[in-house]
């Protein structure tokens, strides 16, 4: 074989195989812990400070609301939620902080709540409720509207799915019916993207030995629901953030352990890739996006329960 052709023959083959071979992009690293431990926690990013909502504690299910400021890197709280709840929602919208459904009491009992907190005010404020109780929902915001997706309601004494899309506008204390979810589920989680909503996985009526790997999006727009590249890994209790143009699902749970999956969804191209793992599985874990990294805070190491107080920090370049 000429030298040029077995030169060129050597190269193509390395080229082929280096990315196959290279190592999950990103790093991870552990930050002071949250005040408390918890799990199936609410977090949201409002005004430069992230806000750390209910869930279970050792204790049971709690009101309270722990909030941390990255430029002092301390700690504090606020005035706690009006109620103990579980598997809600926190969104921010205009400088307020939204808190919507959930499960409230050991019983898991649904509740379309919605209620707001005022930071210059310091209070709580019930605003107009959301058509259908549901808990285990996600949340998302899309121009001002807070898009309230899935989760899981009562029908008689069992909890079962719901495609419910709704939409609470802020501005006007009202919500919407949109076009229902294409795939009923709950503990999924959604994120949005270029004036679009992405609902990925989730699990059939609470089940976690039921996980779904559907992702799909949802265009404002039209009204319309379009199914795209599944999830990778089947999971449910995870959470997501937009980072670099890739959406970022981490964590969840199954029936076999906690997963510390770290699959980023490229909208543009309609693909997936595998970062570099969390350090260790959580479920019920909340995250925020805060200068080019992705925290994460609180949730469960063990499936079904348990919390931690865990407060770790991923970035695609070492910061």
């Amino acid at each position: 074989m000429p030298i040029r052709i077995l030169v060129t023959f050597v190269l193509t083959t390395l080229l082929s195989v280096a990315p196959a071979n290279a190592e999950p992009r990103g790093q991870w690293r552990e930050l002071p812990p949250i005040p408390s431990k918890r799990t199936e926690v609410a977090v949201a990013y409002l005004d430069g400070k992230v806000y750390v909502v209910g869930g279970f504690t050792q204790k049971g299910i709690t009101r309270h609301v722990d909030v941390w400021d990255p430029k002092s890197g301390e700690w504090s709280s606020i005035i706690p939620l009006p109620r103990p709840l579980h598997h809600t929602t926190a969104s921010a919208v205009d400088g307020k902080l939204y808190v919507i459904g959930g499960f409230a009491t050991g019983m898991w009992n649904p509740v379309n709540t919605t209620y707001e907190y005022d930071p210059g005010r310091h209070e709580w404020n019930e605003k107009a409720r959301m058509p259908t109780g549901r808990g285990a929902l996600a949340a998302t915001v899309i121009d001002s509207k807070i898009y309230a997706i899935g989760g899981a309601h009562r029908k008689l004494i069992s909890l079962v799915n719901t495609p419910a899309l709704e939409v609470y506008d802020p501005k006007s204390d009202t919500w919407k019916q949109l076009t229902p979810m294409p795939t009923p589920r709950d503990h999924l989680t959604a994120s949005s993207f270029n004036g679009k909503l992405y609902a990925i996985g989730g699990r059939v009526n609470v089940n976690f030995h039921r996980n779904l790997d559907a992702n799909e999006v949802y265009n404002p727009k039209t009204n319309r629901w379009t199914p795209r590249k599944p999830l990778p890994t089947k999971r449910s209790g995870i959470t997501s953030q937009v980072l670099d143009g890739k959406i970022l699902v981490l964590g969840g749970e199954s029936g076999g352990g906690t997963f510390t999956e770290n699959e980023a969804y490229d909208p543009a191209i309609d693909s997936w890739e595998t970062l570099a793992p969390m350090p260790a599985g959580r479920h019920g874990l909340g995250s925020a996006s805060h200068e080019g990294a992705i925290h994460l805070f609180a949730g469960g190491p063990n499936p079904g329960g348990g919390g931690s107080n865990t407060h770790t920090m991923f970035v695609l370049k070492q910061k």
